[in-house]
């Protein structure tokens, strides 16, 4: 049986950056001793603030701009409420209804092209080289908050490594715009180009620099059998 398949990405970003996200730590992912760049700030200590990296915001805001993004007048931080070993403040501190950037595109190949290369990275401000052949993916939103740790399973026990803790990590949440597994590549690929090029991360997948999750819906073509969609959630 014939099905449509409709999927939104969710792609998380760690930033190219010399400090973590609220605080003075290193931000070095080649660190290879485990609990060594952590602070009072990014190990959730009572009595703790948090203060903004500007250079991460910069980055954001290069991306949004880069992607044809309307970057708001105002912006705001919310607190993402869950309990995970991984979490040492018990929330998250990230952006939802009111994000740096929002309302962006990028263009990717048709699924049956694959003719990508760096003379089709957009130019910036939003503007891309004049292409016949390109189909462009809505971008809802692209948002700034900070990474979790890591946790290292062992045979019989769990560890966590919160080095990673408090990183800068920019979120980029696509319309459901994308028809197959293989523009969802293309899309992931580009941007990878756009965010090296700009030097905003390295965007290495092996190294968890580059996240994809993708949620995905399934609908039957036959009108006559018609019936709820199905839906499949990428696990993070």
């Amino acid at each position: 049986m014939e099905y449509k398949t409709t999927i939104g990405l969710e792609i998380h970003v760690e930033l190219k950056t010399k400090s973590k996200m609220f605080c003075d730590c290193a931000n070095d992912p080649l660190e290879k001793h485990a609990n060594v760049n952590v602070c009072p700030v990014c190990l959730g200590h009572p009595g703790t603030l948090p203060v903004i990296n500007e250079e991460a915001v910069r980055k954001v805001l290069k991306t949004g701009l880069a992607l044809g993004c309307e970057v708001p007048e105002h912006s705001k931080f919310d607190r993402k409420n869950y309990f995970y070993p991984d979490l040492p403040k018990g929330y998250q501190i990230s952006q939802y209804d009111q994000p740096l950037c929002k309302d962006g595109y990028l263009k990717v190949q048709p699924a049956e092209t694959t003719d990508i290369g760096i003379s089709d990275i957009p130019l910036n401000f939003g503007g891309y080289r004049k292409s016949t052949n390109r189909t462009g993916i809505r971008i809802r939103r692209v948002h700034l908050e900070e990474d979790t740790g890591r946790l290292i399973h062992e045979k019989d026990q769990s560890l966590v490594d919160f080095n990673r803790a408090g990183v800068p990590l920019m979120e980029l949440v696509t319309e459901p715009d994308i028809s197959s597994a293989k523009e969802a590549r293309q899309f992931a690929e580009e941007l990878q180009l756009i965010l090296r090029y700009l030097s905003v991360s390295d965007a290495d997948m092996e190294r968890g620099q580059l996240r994809v999750e993708a949620n995905i819906s399934l609908q039957r073509q036959n009108p006559k059998s018609r019936g709820p969609a199905k839906r499949v959630q990428n696990p993070k």
